[in-house]
């Protein structure tokens, strides 16, 4: 008989009978209790978590209702994976949307045009990079442009684009180009009906509620508005989900922030 588990041996599901917490199902059956405490049928939580990668979103976390509110304590993959009691092809799927969105997240790589292996970009604002590998593999110099993904052509690092033809950045021509629009319900009028999140830069539509947005990328929530971080808008003007801020409305964005991760 073996007493103790081995280091690297996952714990057992724990199962219990109460209501689905992600669905409010309250059929007798037994359920998988989570971390946070929250019980789920296997096949809900698999649901849950499997919309959320949809969405782009990095981590899982609990939905369950909470005095009004939402439970929001974060599960691990590990612990997803035990008790969704997840299909090898499921698992096949989940693993690589999260290593590519890990990748695109938390790293700033592209292929070079010229060896085609992926580089890192060091410096997040300067758009003429020197690829490493074709020094080392070819034993040539190679410097490209990290927008258009052509040859360099110009002199110094601009920030913008380089003297390629077509060179443009197309987050900036979607931001330029987008309509305005009133905010529904609010008194906001003629607001630019596409964002770039001030935190990431990720590009996010405006669709329908108030003016504060939860960024599905980064997670931070900011003012569709002034974009100013939520709470230091509402710090500022409590209480005016679908008012003017106290700042003014934002005009259209002509550059895209850089999330710098550490």
């Amino acid at each position: 008989m073996e007493f103790f588990r081995k280091e690297n041996e996952e714990p057992s599901p724990k199962f219990v009978r109460r209501k689905d917490d992600l669905t409010g199902d309250d059929d007798d059956l037994m359920r998988v209790e989570m971390s946070c405490g929250h019980a789920a049928d296997p096949g809900s939580l698999t649901g849950w978590c499997r919309s959320l990668l949809d969405q782009g979103h990095l981590k899982f976390h609990c939905p369950a209702d909470v005095n009004g509110g939402k439970c929001g304590k974060e599960w691990s993959y590990q612990e997803v994976r035990r008790n969704a009691s997840l299909t090898e092809t499921e698992q096949r799927n989940f693993e690589e949307k999260l290593a590519k969105f890990a990748a695109k997240y938390y790293h700033d790589f592209k292929e070079c045009p010229n060896c085609k292996s992926y580089v890192e970009r060091r410096e997040l604002k300067n758009l003429r990079v020197v690829c490493i590998l074709c020094h080392s593999l070819k034993g040539e110099d190679f410097e490209f442009c990290w927008q258009c993904l052509k040859p360099w052509k110009g002199a110094g690092a601009p920030s913008e684009r380089c003297e390629n033809e077509g060179c443009k950045n197309q987050s900036l021509e979607v931001l330029a180009n987008c309509k305005l629009k009133d905010l529904p319900g609010s008194e906001i009028k003629n607001c630019p009906s596409i964002r770039a999140c001030p935190t990431c830069g990720r590009l996010i539509e405006h669709m329908e509620k108030c003016k504060y947005i939860v960024c599905p990328q980064c997670h931070v929530e900011f003012c569709f508005a002034c974009l100013e971080i939520a709470r230091n808008c509402q710090a500022s003007k409590g209480g005016a989900y679908f008012q003017y801020c106290a700042k003014p409305l934002a005009p259209k964005q002509t550059q895209i922030p850089v999330w710098a991760q550490k």
